[in-house]
């Protein structure tokens, strides 16, 4: 049996999961998020990576980015690697493409900013 928190919503709740004859069992959950986590958790674990790209511009030297999806927690580290590599030299705004497609997986990295739009 293993022990989660649910980080679906602010409650928090201590879900325990565990798998029985093929099938997971959940409890402690307030609601069917907190199921559908929990079996996520165990099966395909997902998170959402929120970061910084360089920029070329001095009064803006990084522009705030995030995925638009959550990606496989083992693709982490790659996926931040490809954003390290890159320097943004154009303006962008909000949810402005940054990297398409990063590794394949089928999420963007954008823009979470306009800053490079107001200088």
């Amino acid at each position: 049996m293993s022990t989660i928190v649910c980080i679906t919503c602010p409650r928090g709740c201590t879900i325990n999961v565990e798998q029985v004859n093929g099938e997971w069992q959940v409890t402690g959950n307030s609601c069917k998020k907190g199921k559908e986590f929990a079996i996520n958790e165990m099966t395909a674990p997902k998170r959402t990576i929120c970061s910084t790209v360089k920029t070329t511009f001095a009064d803006a030297p990084v522009l705030p980015c995030r995925v638009s999806a959550d990606i496989p927690k083992d693709k982490i580290f790659d996926v931040m690697k490809e954003i390290n590599k890159v320097v943004v030299s154009k303006p962008l705004d909000r949810g402005d493409v940054i990297i398409k497609d990063v590794l394949g997986l089928g999420v963007d990295v954008i823009a979470t900013s306009n800053l490079l739009t107001q200088i």
